[in-house]
């Protein structure tokens, strides 16, 4: 369990290639072949291996040390948005045009999935932030988070849970580009309340964050191939320590904020993540989905790309703003573990899947 909980931070914002159905070359193979320096992919292999065992612990213990010593990490707040689109051009790395099938194969489970991550995630995140009477900016800042498209994260999760891994994949990768249009839209309806909300320059910073970055990770996988293949066992130590060197960031330039925050804001992040997995798993059984597509769609509602929304709070808002992403970047791992390794010792039912 510990490892399978730790493999979570690591593989953040990345796929994990070897829990797709695809035609990418085994890594066994790939050294068969030759391809690259085999001692230099194993030596990446074995330090991504280590790093993953105490990934968990490596987060915990920056994010604590940003709020102890954030002269420490402060540094790493102008280059947040750069950092992330570094890691979703690492994304766009490992697609491939074959994971958007699901749209056409089972549109209705497609629009399910894209509809709790947009739509009733942001309304939960509104309802929140009322019910935790956050102030302005921080309630701003979870409005983003619930608009935000699914993480990637969620992939590996519904792996480790026996999901359906290619669902959970389309999801994914169809959401990252629907940001676009649902993210700006919501955030003007929903978080417009508190602050304005300029749409317009939202629309253009996703497209700079994310949309950009994963269009050229899936050129350079097209037209690139053998470059693709031998950076591909580095991504998850990238990932990795860029994600906690963003939340380690984030967390330091509003340590005060936070400190000072009291319980409010925790319980709002923390609310509206364990909210997402019910919802998930609630709609599963509604709409009677088979038990592996309702696990990976209980994860991928759930499973926020925070990072998106922190890199968007601090573009457009403010720091306080930002805060809210910086917390569920590190809360969803933990119970997203908890909850796929709990699902991993579950059987699992026959029923083949049925159409809504």
């Amino acid at each position: 369990m510990t490892s399978n909980y730790l493999l979570i931070v690591t593989f953040l914002f990345t796929l994990l290639p070897s829990t797709r159905q695809s035609d990418s070359m085994p890594m066994s193979a790939y050294y068969a072949s030759g391809g690259g320096n085999t001692d230099l992919l194993r030596l990446a292999i074995i330090i991504s291996a280590a790093l993953t065992r105490y990934m968990g612990l490596v987060v915990i213990a920056c994010s604590a040390l940003a709020l102890w010593r954030p002269e420490l990490f402060r540094w790493v707040a102008p280059y947040v948005t750069p950092l992330l689109g570094l890691i979703m051009f690492g994304m766009g790395m490992t697609l491939r045009v074959g994971d958007f099938s699901h749209v056409l194969a089972r549109p209705r489970h497609i629009a399910l999935g894209i509809a709790a991550q947009f739509g009733l995630m942001a309304l939960l995140a509104f309802v929140f932030c009322h019910a935790c009477s956050l102030p302005p900016d921080m309630a701003m800042g979870l409005v983003l988070v619930g608009t935000a498209p699914g993480g990637t994260a969620s992939n590996v999760l519904a792996y480790i849970a026996k999901g359906d891994v290619p669902y959970a994949v389309t999801l994914t990768s169809l959401g990252t580009f629907l940001a676009l249009l649902f993210m700006p839209a919501l955030t003007w309806l929903l978080g417009g309340v508190w602050i304005p909300v300029d749409v317009g320059g939202l629309v253009v910073s996703i497209s700079k964050i994310v949309v950009v970055p994963v269009l050229m990770g899936l050129a350079a996988h097209r037209f690139c191939g053998g470059l693709t293949r031998r950076a591909l066992p580095f991504l998850p130590l990238l990932s990795a320590l860029t994600i906690t060197l963003v939340v380690a960031g984030i967390l330091a330039i509003n340590a005060a904020n936070i400190l000072q925050a009291g319980l409010d804001i925790f319980m709002a992040v923390i609310c509206l993540n364990l909210a997402g997995l019910a919802l998930g798993s609630l709609l599963a059984r509604i709409f009677r989905l088979d038990r592996s597509t309702g696990r990976a769609l209980c994860l991928a509602v759930g499973t926020k790309n925070s990072g998106l929304a922190t890199a968007l709070a601090l573009a457009h808002f403010s720091p306080a703003a930002a805060i809210a992403g910086a917390l569920y970047s590190v809360w969803q791992n933990i119970s997203g573990a908890l909850l796929s390794n709990f699902f991993h010792t579950r059987p699992m039912d026959i029923t083949p899947n049925k159409e809504l």
